[in-house]
């Protein structure tokens, strides 16, 4: 019996949930589960900062692609490649190319991203219920490991710098 491997499909961008979706009900459907293992869209874990508070969210990390996990022979390329949304498989040619493992690791893992609504540069004002609040400042250093933000604040007439968590500043922008 041959090696199942991931290899990556091409799709209509916008499309990857629900071709996703066709294969895994096709999988079911044709009795194909020990022959097509596993579908996905590569998503990744984003964490939103964003007037002070947290969202996590996902996002695709690579728009237009989902990877599928099976045994290639003519019966699984035919339904993979004649799901509706999917353009093709990667590769040269009309030939799949398997994914390495450090390629699938590359795809599948990952901690989560921030995303912040400011950068360095930008004034702030402080929402924790600390010393600072309601006080502005211009932030000089973001940490993404510790999440802190370094900003000056204007005190005593002198610019003071002060290192807060992420989401003890609101943007002003």
């Amino acid at each position: 019996m041959a090696e199942a491997n991931w290899y990556v499909v091409h799709t209509y961008s916008g499309y990857e949930n629900k071709v996703m979706d066709d294969i895994t009900n096709t999988i079911k459907n044709r009795g194909l589960q020990d022959q097509i293992l596993d579908v996905m869209v590569p998503v990744q874990d984003v964490i939103e900062v964003k007037n002070g508070k947290r969202k996590p969210s996902k996002r695709k990390l690579f728009p237009g692609y989902v990877i599928v996990h099976m045994i290639m022979n003519d019966e699984t390329w035919y339904v993979v490649r004649n799901t509706r949304g999917v353009t093709g498989f990667v590769g040269p040619g009309s030939k799949p190319v398997p994914l390495s493992p450090q390629d699938l690791e590359l795809l599948t893992g990952g901690a989560p991203e921030l995303e912040l609504d400011f950068e360095v540069g930008d004034i702030v004002t402080v929402v924790a219920d600390n010393g600072y609040k309601d006080q502005t400042g211009v932030i000089r250093e973001i940490d993404l490991e510790k999440e802190t933000v370094t900003i000056s604040i204007d005190m005593f007439g002198r610019e003071t710098p002060v290192e807060l968590s992420l989401t003890d500043v609101r943007s002003n922008n």
